[in-house]
């Protein structure tokens, strides 16, 4: 998974227009307080560093993510003050106990194997009060490509996304504050033109196995013609992405 976004550093943003759209909104629930650290866990190439600093100048700002590649992507573009890259695994944080204020993480937890350990990490870290903003995504993301694909074969092409039920079911050692569900549906003229994006943003797919059986070629001809089944009046193709937001707090005590 690193590795897939590190290299997707360069090409990552041409193709970003959800992911930024969905980075604004979370910030439009960033809360009135004066931290003095914030994390942005999964930070990728950097998109919210520069609104995280114009919200919170005082702040330390830790730009925390997986991916060298992207850390380093992220360095060439934003030399903001009291800034700090960190490569580290969300599971497993290298921060001290009750060293953060706030987190904020736009789709990137979603890629987590454990989201119990990572909220129970979450929670070790966060001073009591702390906050934590997330965007992530949800099971009806890229439902038609799913579908198209179960017309190929039985293997699982597409990652698998937790419903908000068994988001909050992690997260049951903080407090929630508020949260909301949005379904955002892209189009796309042709098939190829999704499946290039999703490769230029480094999605790769955690569940993909060794696939039998039938040439590529007639694959994708197969999946082609599957997901043509889906286009709407309009001409176009659908792609939809289950999105969630959430605010949780870190009990007092």
């Amino acid at each position: 998974m690193a590795n897939s976004f590190s290299r997707a550093a360069p090409t990552y943003d041409s193709v970003a227009g959800l992911q930024r759209d969905t980075a604004d909104c979370l910030l439009s629930w960033l809360p009135d307080i004066e931290p003095k650290v914030v994390m942005d866990l999964g930070s990728g190439t950097g998109y919210a560093s520069p609104q995280l600093r114009a919200r919170y100048p005082q702040a330390l700002l830790l730009s925390l993510d997986l991916a060298e590649g992207m850390l380093a992507y992220a360095r060439d573009r934003h030399a903001l003050a009291q800034h700090k890259h960190v490569c580290g695994d969300a599971e497993q944080l290298p921060l001290a106990d009750n060293s953060v204020d706030l987190v904020f993480s736009s789709l990137a937890v979603q890629w987590c194997e454990c989201p119990e350990l990572l909220f129970a990490e979450l929670a070790r870290v966060l001073k009591p009060g702390g906050q934590v903003l997330v965007a992530t995504l949800g099971p009806a993301t890229l439902v038609e490509l799913k579908r198209a694909w179960a017309a190929v074969d039985d293997d699982c092409h597409v990652n698998e996304f937790l419903p908000l039920a068994q988001v909050n079911e992690a997260a049951v050692v903080l407090e929630p504050v508020k949260q909301e569900a949005q379904l955002r549906v892209l189009e796309y003229g042709k098939l190829g033109q999704l499946t290039h994006e999703l490769k230029a943003l480094g999605a790769h797919n955690v569940n993909a196995r060794s696939h039998q059986g039938l040439s590529t070629r007639e694959r994708l001809r197969k999946l082609t013609q599957a997901y043509e089944r889906t286009r709407l009046t309009s001409g176009a193709l659908p792609a939809s992405y289950e999105l969630y937001f959430c605010h949780w707090r870190k009990p007092q005590s």
